[in-house]
This record gives structure tokens, C-alpha cells and sequence, in this order.
């Protein structure tokens, strides 16, 4: 077994610069490089742009697509959000992360009108697991140093990060995404979305690549608490392509789905 020792976790994940820039700390470092962020964290951030840029209408995001343009250095970045369809009951905006005037990340959110009593409900047949209660942290074989990992706490209902083939997992951050900033449900959530391809691995990561190059979440409601959990199974064509289709949730029950393309190569 893999017993990860845990770094000194930094302020957050996030520096503040002003301007909307903001300097990654050492917690966003995934597994693949030194120089490069996991997924997630700049994701999240990412999503707390959008979430954050005014609506006229008051709209809930329904929808966001992030399209991962290449590895993310660990370095300051900047954020823009603008409107790309304006509307009364819908509309999509569009963000944008760059890192030395370059885009590396992209993102198109839907933003729908939520009117109570407005639909018959159906409910989400995914059931949800119990927490778990603290287990040790584990981690993929061979990776000593991975930062992001230890700046989240885990606790598998089914699988682990060492098993290959489907898993779920609750998890929660360690540590604020801005820091001096509280962090929201859908930042939170997606702070460990990114990590689905982990998960549900199929293939040892010391002799395998499978990088996502996006990540779609579709949510019907908000997520919201501490603890938000993922439900993830990736499926591999010999071509090197796969896919990742996670359902997610938190606390309160099922919240939507999330979908990641992935690119995959022998070492």
C-alpha cells in the first residue's frame, strides 16, 4: 500500500492579486508534472467567475463546459467572463483563464430562470451513499508527491485511487480556493470533479496518460454543505480515447452528471 505523506498545506489554493488574477500556491500541483496544475483547481476557480458575474435576471447555471486547452503552468493567471447570448430566462456566458496572455482554460455556461412550482419533479434514481467515516489517505502507486491530493480529504464508499475500475467517493477541501474567500458549493464541487479519471482509473498511472481535455457538468440544483461526492466510471477505446461519465452529488442527494473526453497514452 501506498501511505502518501502529506505536504504543509499553503493558505489556499489561491492567491488573490487583485484585477481578477490570482498566483497558485503549491496545494494545485497534480500528479502528471511539477510545473503544471491539477485540473481542478483551476476549474474552480474558473467557475467562481462565472458564478460570480452579475445576472440581471437572477439565472441559475445549469450547465458548464470547460475545455482544457493544455497543461496549466503553476503560475499567475487571469480571468474575463462576457456574455455570449443574453437572455430573460436564459443566457450563456463564456470564461476565460489566461496565463501570460495566453488562454490555457475556456469555459460556456448556461445560465437558466429557476421559478418555483414551475415543473412536475422527477427524481434522480441515483442513490446516494453514506459518509464514510475517516479513512487513511492513499494515493496512486509511485506518485510520492501530490500536493492537490493531500490539500482534499477522501473517504471511498466503493474503489480507491489504487484499485482500477469504477469508484465513489465523497471528498471535501482542506483548504478555501481564494484565499480570504469563502468557497461556494459549485467551486467546491468542481475543485474535485476534475478527479473522476483518478478514481475510476482502469490504468496504472506510472506506465499510463489518460488526461482529460474537458469536463461538462450538468446540475439540476445547487450544490451545496461541506461533502460532495462523485460516482465515476471511465471506458477506453483501443484508439486511445476515452471517456469519463460521473454522477454527482452531495448531502442532500443526487445533483446531475458530469462527462470528460480523455486523451490516452502509453508512457
Amino acid at each position: 500500500m501506498n501511505m502518501h505523506t502529506s505536504i504543509a498545506l499553503p493558505e489556499a489554493f489561491f492567491l488573490p492579486l487583485g484585477d481578477d488574477s490570482y498566483q497558485p500556491t503549491e496545494a494545485t500541483i497534480g500528479p502528471w508534472s511539477v510545473d503544471s496544475q491539477h485540473g481542478g483547481p483551476p476549474i474552480a476557480l474558473l467557475a467562481q467567475a462565472l458564478r460570480r458575474f452579475p445576472s440581471e435576471f437572477g439565472l441559475d447555471i445549469a450547465r458548464i463546459t470547460f475545455e482544457i486547452l493544455g497543461p496549466v503552468p503553476v503560475e499567475p493567471c487571469e480571468l474575463r467572463v462576457r456574455v455570449l447570448r443574453p437572455g430573460r430566462r436564459i443566457e450563456l456566458i463564456q470564461g476565460e483563464m489566461l496565463v501570460r496572455g495566453k488562454p490555457v482554460l475556456l469555459a460556456h455556461a448556461w445560465r437558466v430562470e429557476r421559478k418555483p412550482e414551475s415543473a412536475a419533479a422527477v427524481a434522480d434514481p441515483f442513490a446516494v451513499p453514506p459518509l464514510p467515516e475517516a479513512q487513511a489517505q492513499v494515493f496512486f502507486h509511485g506518485v510520492d508527491y501530490f500536493p492537490y491530493a493531500d490539500a482534499l480529504e477522501w473517504r471511498f464508499a466503493d474503489g480507491s485511487f489504487i484499485e482500477p475500475g469504477p469508484a465513489t467517493v465523497w471528498a471535501r477541501p482542506r483548504i478555501p480556493l481564494v484565499a480570504g474567500q469563502p468557497t461556494d458549493g459549485i467551486e467546491a464541487l468542481l475543485l474535485i470533479l476534475d478527479s473522476a479519471n483518478g478514481i475510476s482509473a482502469e490504468l496504472d498511472i506510472r506506465h499510463w496518460t489518460f488526461v482529460p481535455v474537458d469536463l461538462t457538468i450538468n446540475m439540476h440544483r445547487h450544490p451545496t454543505g461541506e461533502w460532495f461526492g462523485m460516482s465515476a466510471r471511465t471506458i477506453i477505446d483501443t484508439g486511445g480515447i476515452g471517456t469519463v461519465t460521473t454522477a454527482v452529488f452531495d448531502l442532500d442527494g443526487a445533483l446531475g452528471r458530469s462527462l470528460h473526453t480523455l486523451f490516452v497514452r502509453k508512457k
